[in-house]
């Protein structure tokens, strides 16, 4: 005679697959953080060329425009962890 097939217990909470971290979506804050650092860097680099280099920061001349591009570099690195 065949045997029956029991039932299939149900799944603890406990025993859930893992979610990765990768897989997580990022805050809320992520994005726009990222972009304002990319539009940031934009205008300082943009405000350097139009004035000179005499702004944002009087003293520092041309290390204006690399604190510009150190804006746009940490908004681009930000950029390659967005899901």
């Amino acid at each position: 005679m065949p045997e029956s097939r029991g039932r299939k217990k149900a799944r603890p909470e406990t025993t859930r697959p893992a979610v990765r971290v990768e897989d997580q979506a990022n805050p809320s804050w992520y994005v726009p953080l990222f972009v304002s650092l990319l539009v940031v860097g934009l205008l300082w680099v943009v405000i350097t060329y139009i004035w000179d280099s005499r702004f944002p920061i009087p003293g520092i001349g041309q290390w204006n425009l690399a604190v510009g591009f150190g804006f746009i570099f940490g908004g681009f690195i930000m950029t390659m962890r967005w899901k």
